[in-house]
């Protein structure tokens, strides 16, 4: 189904999160959804062609935009607010991401095209540095009922008012859920995209001149994602987060491998039911910013049996709760109180411009991951096997001291749990931050009560073992890099899921 513009609606929101009450009563599975979807046409027409960021800022003005739910299921509706600096006519094309015959997307929806205008600017609020954009809706769309769960961008595009006129673009980006029984439970990591977004100025939750770990300070969904700002330039994701950068090579491997797999933002976390309706969840690559009531629903649901694999480094780090908009729409706003765990002193001591403020105000992230964000806490280094014998590593032909060579970066995971005695070490080594300044990760696996199990993988570049799907860029950083897919990242990555969901 390709929606027309008599498929908008009259600007509506949409009704609040909500999954099933528990697992038992999510919706009937759907085992071939994700396979059936890849089977249908793809293209690379979903990837950006031109894009100019301002001059001296982190943003285009020319055209941006951002939409009114992190994530919204079949039914609900969608509201998408976009900004022109000139005023210029410009459409909305609707991509769902995945494998689609290696092309990357299928293109769902033509919308416009519609009269563009320059919106405002929202002021900086003073208490809490927040930018909340309250800009007229551009268009709505009723998410059509056979829109699968996944991925989805908006590309956004100005239209040229004669030949010589040059048209420019980016994206918006937004998860479709669904309530269905599912293998995997994919969720995105948009709050520590939108932690890091600096529109329009330089407003990130980093930018504070107080401290770039200063408590107190928020930052909305309500603004367009601006350019990435870690470790390299990608202006060919501007308004799609970090989802591109980091997320996108595990999602596209996945549906690739055509493995049952369903998809959620961070917030989606917090509902009852929405991860223990899979047999697995998984946490990708930067994953950073959680409230803590995140971690409490992950904990409960290991309790009751849920496998989950972290494959991602820093991930669980800020504790950053959620409130809502001046509009009251939940969890639109996300600010920074504290961190999960207590620092160690040397930490903070070696770190003290970034950490003498950042306080413990959620529990030990290891309680649900076996390891913590450390200090040197970014850095590159070669994922090294220290326990050969594992079922991790069957069909790998992997041996104690073999490596990927710069799988570990930018950004990591350490210091295993010592109350967790089952606790198994995978991989451990040396990374190394600014090229020079040495630390260390460590890669782990633990048992749940139920049979279930955690694997962490210790390292933001997993992803980048699997595959390298069109448009994507492979990250250096810290005098490292990643090589991109590696047949023992895959392998490994199976064995894990086969162990999660039975297969």
């Amino acid at each position: 189904m390709k929606p027309t513009r008599r498929s908008f609606l009259a600007s509506a929101a949409a009704p609040a999160l909500a999954f099933s009450a528990d697992a038992s009563h999510a919706d009937e599975a759907k085992p071939n959804l994700i396979r059936e979807e890849n089977a249908k046409p793809g293209t690379t027409d979903w990837q950006l062609t031109r894009v100019r960021i301002n001059q001296g800022k982190y943003r285009t003005s020319l055209i941006e935009g951002y939409v009114s739910h992190q994530s919204v299921r079949a039914g609900e509706t969608l509201e998408f607010f976009v900004s022109t600096e000139p005023a210029r006519r410009f459409t909305i094309d609707l991509y769902r991401l995945g494998y689609y015959g290696g092309k990357g997307g299928r293109h769902l929806a033509s919308l416009g095209p519609f009269d563009g205008k320059a919106q405002p600017v929202p002021e900086m609020q003073p208490e809490n540095r927040l930018r909340e954009c309250r800009w007229e809706p551009s268009a709505s769309l009723q998410i059509p009922a056979d829109w699968p769960s996944g991925a989805y961008l908006g590309k956004l595009t100005t239209l040229s008012e004669s030949a010589s006129d040059p048209y420019w673009q980016s994206y918006v980006f937004f998860i479709v859920r669904d309530d269905r029984r599912a293998d995997l439970v994919f969720q995105t990591s948009d709050n520590t995209a939108q932690a890091y977004n600096r529109w329009p100025v330089n407003e990130s939750l980093y930018t504070d001149p107080h401290g770039a770990h200063a408590p107190g300070v928020a930052v909305s969904f309500d603004r367009p994602y601006g350019l990435y700002v870690q470790i390299f330039e990608h202006p060919l994701s501007i308004g799609s987060g970090e989802f591109l950068l980091w997320e996108f090579p595990l999602a596209y491997w996945l549906e690739k491998e055509g493995y049952d797999v369903t998809y959620i933002a961070n917030v989606d976390v917090l509902a009852p039911g929405s991860i223990e309706r899979g047999k697995a969840f998984l946490s990708v690559g930067h994953d950073e910013y959680w409230d803590a009531r995140q971690y409490d629903r992950v904990k409960s649901a290991i309790e009751e049996g849920l496998n989950v694999l972290w494959l991602c480094g820093n991930s669980v780090f800020i504790d950053s709760p959620f409130a809502a908009s001046s509009d009251g729409r939940e969890n639109r706003i996300l600010s920074r109180r504290g961190c999960f765990g207590e620092l160690r002193q040397d930490e903070i001591d070696s770190y003290a411009a970034l950490f003498d403020e950042l306080k413990a105000t959620a529990p030990d992230e290891r309680g649900i991951m076996g390891v913590r964000s450390v200090v040197p806490f970014n850095g590159g280094g070669d994922w090294t096997c220290r326990n050969a014998g594992h079922w991790i590593f069957e069909g790998t032909g992997m041996k104690d001291g073999d490596s990927i060579p710069g799988l570990v970066g930018w950004e990591h995971h350490g210091e295993p749990d010592p109350a967790i005695a089952a606790l198994e070490i995978l991989a451990e080594g040396p990374v190394w931050a600014g090229g020079t300044r040495e630390g260390k990760y460590t890669a782990v696996a633990f048992p749940g009560p139920k049979g279930n199990f955690v694997f962490n993988a210790s390292t933001i570049y997993w992803s980048q073992g699997l595959s390298l799907p069109p448009g994507h860029i492979l990250p250096w950083s810290h005098w490292s890099r990643p090589h991109g897919p590696d047949e023992r990242v895959q392998r490994m990555t199976r064995n894990l899921l086969a162990r999660a969901i039975g297969g």
